[in-house]
């Protein structure tokens, strides 16, 4: 079929304005099954959202089809450098990856091993996604990476062990909690620290029509703590609630019989928990967000005003990363 000029691929399908339009886009590009397309499919996909761009006519692709190559294409490749991102960091794999991980969290949390060896894990897959889903546009170094990564893993591995050792003497309950404290406490350090350039440096800033006008650490701050408590968020549900129903669920005499399906019950209950929370906690603020000028560092304010067309911006934008 020929280009039809209604559709625009450079763009989400939805409006990105409302909660709504956020929350179908991100529905689309954290679907599990996009990660297992083929390299050959992806690369497909790339090629004719890209020509499709560039105005070529696409021949034999309907209109689902060709948003279909652009929610692959979404998932897949990063929006600053046009990269491949490692597959184990896409939002497609958000879900899988976390599932694993929580479910086996909130599983084993009774004893130093079992909590040192999850919260371990937690914050490799966390750093990996950190990391793949940064602001690019922001350089971090390999010595950074490092730091932020131990540094989460201490704090998730400390806040875990802390929490337990507060409620030992409180009931079994409250210990069940230690996982998700845990997770809170490291995302507030994790992100901060894997995203430290953007703190430090400031993170790139646009007019509306993507013109660049400098470098903000004030924006920066905002779209890292956007991203924090959208972490937050998408965990907290599964491990607010599981441990109320795992609490109740092991009174019943078939469980006592059945003490196997631990692991897996709880494994597949964060499972549907993240199906939704996923979309849900990336969809929470655009992706392109935005600040006042107002709001910026007085030097970057008169920066722009001294621009020509200074006085008809309002508003900057930046990419806050996932």
């Amino acid at each position: 079929m020929n280009k039809d000029p209604g559709i625009d691929l450079g763009s989400p399908r939805w409006d990105q304005a409302t909660l709504g339009g956020r929350l179908r886009h991100f529905f689309a590009i954290t679907d599990t099954r996009l990660l297992f397309k083929s390299e050959e499919e992806l690369n497909k996909a790339v090629e004719v959202v890209s020509s499709y761009r560039c105005g070529k006519a696409i021949e034999g692709y309907t209109e689902e089809q060709l948003w279909a190559a652009k929610h692959l294409v979404d998932s897949a490749i990063h929006p600053d450098t046009g990269e491949k991102m490692f597959w184990l960091g896409r939002m497609s794999c958000q879900v899988p990856g976390g599932m694993l991980i929580t479910g086996a969290m909130l599983a084993w949390y009774r004893t130093f091993a079992a909590v040192f060896f999850w919260q371990w894990v937690n914050q490799s897959f966390n750093a990996t996604v950190n990391y793949t889903n940064r602001n690019a546009k922001s350089t971090v170094t390999d010595t950074q990476v490092a730091v932020a990564y131990t540094s989460a893993t201490a704090s998730a591995t400390a806040a875990a062990l802390s929490f337990r050792r507060l409620t030992k003497r409180m009931p079994p309950l409250f210990q069940r909690y230690a996982p998700f404290a845990a997770v809170a406490t490291a995302n507030c350090i994790n992100i901060p620290l894997m995203r430290q350039r953007e703190v430090i440096d400031g993170i790139l800033v646009t007019n509306e029509k993507g013109e660049e006008l400098g470098h903000s650490k004030r924006a920066a701050k905002k779209a890292v703590a956007q991203v924090t408590f959208s972490r937050i968020t998408m965990a907290a549900p599964a491990m607010l609630m599981l441990p109320l129903f795992m609490e109740v669920l092991e009174k019943k005499s078939w469980y006592q019989r059945a003490r196997y399906l631990n692991a897996p019950i709880q494994t597949a209950l964060v499972g549907v928990s993240l199906i939704f929370m996923t979309p849900f906690g990336c969809a929470l603020f655009p992706q392109r967000s935005s600040m006042t000028v107002k709001k910026l560092e007085p030097d970057l304010q008169k920066s722009i005003a001294a621009r020509p067309d200074g006085a008809s911006i309002s508003k900057v934008f930046f990419n806050k990363g996932l």
